[in-house]
């Protein structure tokens, strides 16, 4: 009785947070990671993706035809078909040392390619920031889910600004290093990553273990369901890599050929994925509103309409052109990661992979054929078979069972 009463007294007086002030401080908490974590992703991406702004460059000082430009793209984002095995063993393993390992790959990968002057070199380069970026993306992503409370589609979508920012800013930085101090300056690309991973290690959250990890189907889709919507997803999400990346590969090859400068070819490069910022979060933001279907047959016939004008076009219009491409192009990207994930929710890392690295590799493949078959002279026919591959991508959305594409944005029962 006594301990009792000694207890009772020490409680009086003792203030205890209110369930508001908590949440509000768990959310604020929440918020800074995710932009932590959106700064890496930024880095990562742009480490990993700022070749296409120097291909041209990098080819002609390497003696090899131009021809080659998707087979080094497809080099660079071969290691992404791992995604889906990493994303399912860091779901196992969980905490952060995946992603961190992934992270130091890509930004000391990337800084590498100062050094690579033959393709004996270069490729198993760029072999090896597939990879780590490979190991870096299914563990960042499922920490992204983590840190989003509430409007799901727009706090994804936040994350990925990141990755557009960093694939969209770096090929013109990287251009600008090689006009101004050479292909050998290009080690500079590293030094942002080295700066960010002291803030991956102490400031990342970790995911917990998943020791006895299920791949069930999620509830009242069945088995049928899952195999029907993770083979669309995989065509889906393949057609948009296409695009992207032909669009990446083929625009800067394009200006060159006309006769334009490293620069100008990889500033295009650069508005398709900046701009594209404005359709990820509006894409988010409408899959939250209207349902998913609706932003998957949008964003897909919106990009068959204004791909082949971009490679035709001349001019200032080119540039505006190329903005609201952007913008259609990266509608998507959170809705079918999100799809990935309520797929296989028992494994968001791997849903992740498959909807992300698994499809940016068969995309990059598809890359790899379509420039081995063009010839150098009319480079323009990419643009017109990324815009034939989008038309397919908008029937496969309306293909999608509604059970992971609900009208409301939300989940079917």
């Amino acid at each position: 009785m006594a301990s009792e009463a000694r207890a009772e007294r020490s409680a009086v007086g003792r203030v205890e947070p209110a369930s508001g002030e908590s949440t509000r401080s768990e959310d604020t908490g929440s918020d800074v990671q995710l932009v932590g974590m959106t700064w890496a992703h930024m880095v990562n991406d742009g480490a990993a993706n700022y070749l296409p702004g120097v291909l041209p460059a990098v080819l002609l000082h390497a003696h090899e035809p131009l021809g080659l430009a998707g087979s080094l793209v497809a080099a660079l984002a071969i290691g992404q078909v791992l995604q889906p095995l990493i994303g399912w063993v860091s779901d196992r393993l969980g905490g952060r040392a995946i992603l961190v390992t992934g992270f130091v790959l890509t930004s000391t990968g990337g800084a590498l390619l100062a050094w690579t002057r033959s393709l004996t070199l270069l490729i198993p380069v760029l072999v090896v920031i597939g990879i780590g970026t490979s190991l870096f993306h299914p563990q960042a992503l499922a920490v992204a889910r983590s840190l989003t409370r509430g409007r799901r589609g727009l706090r994804t979508a936040f994350f990925l600004v990141g990755g557009e920012l960093g694939r969209g800013l770096w090929p013109t930085l990287a251009s600008l290093v090689v006009a101004h101090l050479g292909l050998g300056a290009l080690w500079i690309i590293g030094l942002p990553g080295l700066l960010t991973v002291s803030f991956l290690i102490r400031w990342a959250p970790r995911q917990p273990p998943r020791p006895a990890l299920s791949l069930v189907p999620r509830r009242g889709s069945g088995p049928r369901g899952q195999a029907r919507a993770f083979s669309l997803l995989v065509v889906y999400a393949t057609l948009r890599g296409f695009a992207i990346f032909g669009l990446v590969t083929f625009v800067p090859v394009l200006w060159h050929l006309r006769g334009r400068s490293l620069v100008s070819g990889a500033g295009v490069v650069t508005t398709i994925l900046v701009v594209g910022i404005v359709g990820n979060l509006g894409g988010g933001h409408l899959a939250d509103r209207l349902g998913r279907r609706v932003v998957l047959v949008g964003s897909a016939l919106a990009v068959a309409a204004l791909v082949v004008p971009v490679g035709y076009l001349h001019g200032p219009g080119v540039w505006v052109l190329a903005g609201v491409l952007g913008c259609a192009l990266f509608m998507t990207l959170s809705t079918t990661i999100m799809i990935g994930q309520d797929t296989f929710p028992e494994s968001p890392s791997l849903g992740s992979g498959i909807a992300l690295g698994l499809s940016n590799a068969l995309g990059a493949l598809v890359v790899l054929v379509v420039g081995l078959l063009l010839p150098d002279a009319d480079v323009r026919l990419a643009f017109v078979a990324m815009g034939a591959a989008s038309l397919l991508a908008a029937g496969v959305a309306l293909g999608f069972p509604s059970s992971v594409v609900a009208e409301d944005g939300h989940l079917a029962p």
